[in-house]
């Protein structure tokens, strides 16, 4: 009973975010066919009538599709979300009322959405079907990246939270003279300076390379401050492990990755043969100025994040420890 409970549920949510997240740019697509003027016809079947305004099968399946529904709870999702079809052709007939197509900022987010999706259905087309990573990428991988896998460090750390203002010289100075965690948690009570307790557990798979050797070159009990914002850590390296993973343990994230990083090389070798034939003015200096030094920069696209070989295991923060790469070492 739980079973069918927790699936329905799944799926109310699942057309209910549909419904609702769909919206605005539903509003703005559509308002847009009104505001390159002319009434665009809409091919197929007709389930139902708004004000004269067909929503059609095809309209229909086009939601289904976006919102991934299994096939055995079709039936009942399409009537959920053919009454979200009628509200947004309710509320964009208001807003073609309101002239709300007209804004022009509204004109402007039209123009990008189109734009993007040209854009990527180029993309899609022009690379076509990229070949899934062999079983000798995918070997070759693991073995270039021990610090991944076959020689994966875990990090065990114990935590204390304070607030960024009760960090001062005084206590700079008790973290100093502590051989441990546990005598900066008996300063901070003797000082009235209130603080949680935290722990955390993360490999090598998980950081950033530079903050894994960091981290591999301290001792156990090693103590050091990371400030984030309005709070800040006190941390004491409590323990580290060899954590290795197996190939086969491996393959699955590493054929993710490779089949990622070949999209990517495909696309940015399709935008480099286009950039070469094409002829591109930088009418503002500026511009031109910052689009070099990004181009030189190589930001043009971001880099994938290596794999991760394991899930992370469970802690009680989760903010990753990667994005603390300006570890503030004591």
């Amino acid at each position: 009973m739980n079973h069918f409970h927790n699936s329905g549920l799944t799926l109310r949510r699942s057309v209910a975010n549909t419904r609702w997240s769909g919206v605005a740019l539903v509003l703005l697509v559509a308002v847009g066919l009104s505001a390159c003027g002319g009434k665009e016809k809409r091919v197929g079947q007709a389930l139902a009538s708004v004000n004269g305004e067909e929503i059609t099968v095809l309209q229909l399946n086009d939601e289904l599709q976006h919102a991934n529904v299994p096939a055995v709870q079709q039936e009942t999702a399409s009537k959920q979300l053919l009454e979200s079809l009628i509200d947004r052709q309710l509320l964009q007939n208001e807003a073609v009322k309101d002239k709300i197509d007209r804004d022009p900022k509204v004109v402007q987010a039209i123009e990008r959405a189109k734009a993007l999706i040209i854009a990527q259905a180029y993309m899609q087309k022009r690379i076509g079907a990229i070949a899934k990573p062999t079983a000798a990428e995918v070997e070759e991988y693991f073995n270039k990246n021990p610090q991944y896998f076959s020689q994966r460090k875990q990090f065990d750390m114990r935590q204390l939270l304070i607030a960024t203002a009760d960090m001062n010289d005084d206590l700079k100075a008790a973290m100093d003279r502590a051989k441990s965690l546990e005598e900066v948690a008996a300063w901070l009570d003797a000082h009235h300076v209130k603080f949680g307790r935290m722990q955390l557990s993360r490999t090598s798979a998980d950081l950033a390379p530079e903050l894994s050797a960091k981290l591999a070159s301290m001792p156990a009990g090693q103590l050091f401050i990371v400030r984030e914002g309005e709070r800040t850590l006190l941390i004491s390296l409590a323990d580290i492990k060899d954590s290795p993973v197996v190939l086969a343990q491996a393959t699955p994230q590493i054929e993710q990755f490779l089949f990622n990083k070949k999209n990517k090389d495909a696309a940015q070798a399709e935008l480099k043969r286009l950039r070469a034939s094409a002829k591109i003015e930088y009418l503002n200096k500026t511009e031109k100025s910052a689009s070099a030094s990004a181009s030189a920069a190589g930001v043009s696209v971001p880099v994938p994040a290596p794999p991760v070989a394991a899930p992370p295991a469970p802690s009680a923060d989760n903010g990753e420890v990667n994005a603390r790469a300006g570890l503030g070492l004591k």
